[in-house]
């Protein structure tokens, strides 16, 4: 399979989870995905076999400048591994918030904006579930 298509096959494993998580995160099934990091684990599957493959296509990565973080993106199973580093990240901090607020009891409708958040622009969702976790710990 190309990079395009496993980049499509992973937004498509990770989107129905991020649904359920949204919409029906008590659900008997969501639980058991989230239990379990089912999906995260799948993605963190694709991740090493991508990170692998940009590993022997260019040698050792260079993290130490912006520079040489954009030339890694450059090569397809880096930009690919990249990409599939955030989803399977994300999940899992949006796994996390629905386990914390299994304590917290914060509305089902104020935890959506924070998973959307997190889903979409990762810290962000993150950010506004800590300011309203510590609001409502108040």
């Amino acid at each position: 399979m190309t990079p395009t298509t496993i980049f499509s096959i992973a937004g498509m494993i990770t989107m129905p989870m991020w649904i359920l998580m949204i919409l029906f995160p008590k659900w008997k099934v969501t639980r058991f995905l989230i239990d379990y990091k089912v999906v995260p684990l799948i993605i963190s599957l694709i991740y090493a076999i991508y990170i692998l493959k940009a590993l022997q296509i260019g040698g050792m990565m260079d993290f130490g400048s912006l520079k040489s973080v954009m030339k890694l993106f450059t090569e397809e199973n880096a930009a690919l591994a990249g990409w599939v580093h955030y989803l399977a990240f994300d999940l899992l901090i949006g796994m996390w918030m629905i386990n914390q607020n299994e304590k917290l009891k914060i509305h089902q409708l104020i935890m959506a904006p924070c998973l959307l958040g997190t889903f979409m622009f990762g810290p962000v969702g993150f950010l506004l579930f800590m300011i309203i976790k510590t609001i409502k710990q108040k």
